[in-house]
This record gives structure tokens, C-alpha cells and sequence, in this order.
């Protein structure tokens, strides 16, 4: 990749955010109707390549069974207030109609005002098991080791380890340790684990048996991350950046496959659908369900880097809301944003370009719309 000198000796990578690309039409096009939109990883297999992000605001067991249903696998945040509360629906009203100035003290104390119940835990993969669904749950690093055996003993199909930035290995001072492969290869679930955006990070992350790997570091529209501690990754670079480690690690296991998928800044089902166009094979995404009239956050949105209790690095948005879980996922639309009918959106794009699956749709051209 080019490098731009920025002054001195200092020199930095030029990269793209979805914004500054798009997708070029080819000489061929197909009907919608010949175009498949499906998605497998491990065992399990999805008629649609999304996934919900584990935010409190989109994913809560009544909500990850509705988008089951629609297609989507959504992940029940391990560490969120599902698992620290018998009944958090009053909590979610609350957070909803609290001033913009106090919401972040608030979610602060909300989350640090009851512990994460393991006995929750398996009650709400209980209740979403009992429905017959794919059950996906998250944890982030740090409590990895402590919970993520607990979800599998209680049945979890899928773990999610997702963080702003995730290594193969990490170490503290007090000599704690974390090793992914170890960890991953013992716990005998599929797990997906990330955020990373280069080449050789993900590239260590592949080497770990995870089943597929987070690209970017979660969230767009509901952190900060950038403003607090200065990290920003370009979307598109780093999607397409993450392929090229797929296709090394491929060659280098002699055939095994890892599942790239995009998560973050994708408010729109044209973000997502550039996301496959860079060499995704999935798409997480967080923004575009919280705006569902369904979704539990009630037109609040909100990660877990919101209320980190000492370096808070995301806010609690109020969404404007388009739909249902059902529309937004597949219409009908009465808007031109991009908000409601994403499959219906990536399906016209594979069907406009002359594609009739995703993994064929990662080859399809694309231009920098910016000098």
C-alpha cells in the first residue's frame, strides 16, 4: 500500500472509508430473483450474511428470536443488562427518555449497579434455545476466560469475543494471560472474534481456529473511540485488507477457510452492501436495527464502550425509527436513505452487477469516488 508522507520521517498508509468508494456495474446483470443472499459458518447456515451487533439497544432474547426468524443471527451481549437484570424493561424507558447531558453517568451507574448473574446467563440462552434458534452470545477480552465457559455449558452455538481491539494473546502485568488459540481450541464452539484491521493482525487472529474474524473495532454511530483515544479505521482499506489475510491463511492451513466480517460504520444498506463488495462475508451491524420501532432500546442506541466506568468512549444516540425489525430487514421501504429493505438493497446490487452469490460479488469492480 502507498504510503503519504505526513511530515519529517513520519509517513502513513492511505485508506479508504465506504464513503470515499463504490461499485461499478459490469456488462452483465441478473434478476433479483436468480440471486442468493446465504450465508453459512461451521455448522450453521443463515439465508442472509447479517449479523446483530451485541448491543443492548438491538439484541434482548425476544428480539434475537424475531431476527432468527427474519434470518439475521443476532448475539445477546453476555455483559449487558439481560444478564445483570431479572427485568431491565423499565431500565431500557428510562434510558431512553434521560437527558442527553446525564446519559452517559447514567448508563454508568445502571451497569455498575448490578453484576453480570450467571445464573441469568443460562436463563436467557434457555429462553432463546426453547425457540428453536441459532444462539450467539458475546463477551468482551477481559471476561472472556470467566463467562464464555458458562454460555457454552448453558448451550451456546456461537461465541462472539469482540473488543475494540482484539490480539491473539493478551498480557497483563500481574501475569494473567489470555491465549486465544488455546482458549478457543479448549472451549469447542464456533467463536468469532475481533476487532482488527490489518493484514497481519487478522492474520494472527485466523491462526488462533476462530471461525471467523471482526474487522474494524465495533460501532460507528454509537462511539467516540476516535475522539477519545485517537482510533479510527477506514472501513473499506481495512475490509479488503482482512480478505488478502484470508486468502494467506487459506494457502497457509492448506484450505481452511475464516470468515471475514465487516463491523462498523454501516448505517446504511449501501455501507453494507460496499462492505461485500471490499471481500466481506458477513456484516455486523448495530445502527441500522436500533432504528426498528421493535427493538428494545426504543429508539436509543448504545454500546458497551458507553459505559465503560472510567474512559467512556461511545454515547447513547436517540435513532429516528423507520420500521420494524421485519421492513427494515425486507421491506417494503417508503424511504430513499438506505434505512428499510437492506436485503432488498444487496440483492439489487448483486442482481445490477451480474452476480448470483456473495462470494461472486466480492469480485466485482469498484472506483474511489475521492481525489
Amino acid at each position: 500500500m502507498a504510503d503519504v508522507l505526513i511530515g519529517g520521517s513520519k509517513e502513513a498508509a492511505r485508506s479508504y472509508s465506504f464513503d470515499e468508494v463504490a461499485i461499478a456495474p459490469s456488462r452483465r446483470t441478473r434478476n433479483t430473483e436468480d440471486v442468493s443472499t446465504a450465508w453459512n459458518i461451521d455448522a450453521y447456515s443463515f439465508p442472509t450474511p447479517l449479523l446483530v451487533a451485541p448491543m443492548d439497544s438491538v439484541v434482548s432474547p425476544a428480539s434475537a428470536i424475531e431476527l432468527a426468524r427474519l434470518g439475521a443471527l443476532a448475539s445477546l451481549n453476555l455483559e449487558g443488562l439481560w444478564t445483570r437484570y431479572a427485568d431491565p424493561a423499565p431500565l431500557f424507558t428510562r434510558i431512553a427518555s434521560e437527558d442527553a447531558a446525564a446519559a452517559t453517568a447514567h448508563l454508568q451507574r445502571i451497569y455498575a449497579d448490578a453484576a453480570v448473574d450467571p445464573g441469568l446467563i443460562k436463563q436467557r440462552i434457555d429462553e432463546m434455545k426453547d425457540a428453536g434458534i441459532t444462539v450467539s452470545v458475546a463477551v468482551s477480552p477481559q471476561r472472556t476466560a470467566e463467562l464464555a465457559p458458562i454460555a457454552a455449558k448453558a448451550g451456546a452455538d456461537i461465541i462472539v469475543i469482540r473488543g475494540t481491539t482484539v490480539s491473539a494473546e493478551h498480557v497483563t502485568s500481574n501475569g494473567e494471560q489470555l491465549n486465544l488459540k488455546e482458549f478457543i481450541h479448549e472451549l469447542d464452539v464456533p467463536v468469532i472474534v475481533g476487532g482488527c484491521s490489518t493484514r497481519q493482525a487478522a492474520l494472527h487472529l485466523m491462526r488462533t481456529g476462530a471461525a471467523g474474524v471482526l474487522v474494524g473495532f465495533g460501532g460507528g454511530a454509537s462511539h467516540t473511540t476516535a475522539d477519545v483515544i485517537g482510533v479510527r479505521v477506514p472501513m473499506a482499506t481495512a475490509v479488503a485488507e482482512v480478505a488478502a489475510a484470508r486468502r494467506d491463511y487459506l494457502d497457509e492451513s492448506g484450505g481452511r477457510y475464516v470468515h471475514v466480517i465487516a463491523d462498523g460504520s454501516m448505517g446504511s444498506s449501501g455501507d453494507i452492501v460496499k462492505a461485500f463488495a471490499c471481500g466481506a462475508d458477513a456484516a455486523m451491524v448495530g445502527s441500522v436495527f436500533a432504528r426498528a420501532t421493535d427493538a428494545p432500546g426504543q429508539g436509543a442506541h448504545w454500546g458497551a464502550e458507553a459505559w465503560h466506568p472510567e474512559l467512556p468512549r461511545g454515547e447513547r444516540h436517540i435513532m429516528a425509527q423507520v420500521g420494524t425489525f421485519a421492513e427494515i430487514m425486507n421491506g417494503p421501504s417508503h424511504r430513499a436513505d438506505g434505512t428499510v429493505n437492506i436485503v432488498g438493497a444487496l440483492r439489487k446490487a448483486m442482481a445490477t452487477t451480474g452476480y448470483s452469490d456473495l462470494k461472486e460479488f466480492q469480485r466485482v469492480d469498484m472506483v474511489v469516488t475521492t481525489p
